[in-house]
């Protein structure tokens, strides 16, 4: 049986996919809806009515992503670290940012960018080589059909109607 590994697949940006070397002991999601007080609207209890404001999209945490090269005498930051970084950088030239992932392991979970990165240096070559890092990513789910950056409308211009009450040109 072969062991599935957890990925960070490319979709849209620059950067290299990102393969997790052993795999999470668990995988955290996080989402929060939003609901918004009227308050000047009470109950029989004296709260205030809430209106649904929407929903925000999901959150993930990998934690303690352990990352190893110590056999190879590589640099873990060489091999593995410096692609990692570049879910939290953006790229050099104009109007680049990080990249937009899709979060595989086993499932399809979703498409995503990279919020936060820690990694943490813990072994190290007699030269002061690193060898081995432990890395916690944050994750956020974007709209695969409305990705970062992009510059397609959600509307297109035959669904547009013309505002009648303006009269073109002035």
């Amino acid at each position: 049986m072969v062991l599935e590994k957890a990925k960070l697949i490319i979709v849209d940006g620059e950067g290299e996919n990102i393969e997790v070397m052993f795999n999470p002991q668990e995988i955290s999601f996080t989402r929060t809806s939003t609901w918004d007080d009227d308050r000047g609207n009470r109950g029989d209890e004296l709260l205030p009515k809430v209106n649904f404001g929407g929903l925000e999209p999901y959150s993930l945490s990998l934690n303690q992503l352990r990352f190893d090269t110590y056999e190879t005498k590589e640099s873990v930051m060489k091999k593995y670290i410096n692609n990692i970084k570049k879910g939290v950088n953006a790229p050099t030239g104009v109007n680049k940012r990080p990249p937009v992932y899709l979060f595989t392991w086993g499932d399809e979970y979703f498409h995503c960018v990279m919020t936060s990165l820690t990694y943490r240096l813990t072994m190290f070559l007699s030269d002061g080589t690193p060898v081995r890092a432990l890395v916690d990513i944050a994750l956020r789910e974007v709209d695969k059909s409305n990705l970062p950056g992009g510059r397609k409308s959600a509307s297109s211009k035959g669904d547009r109607v013309a505002d009648t009450r303006v009269s073109p040109g002035g």
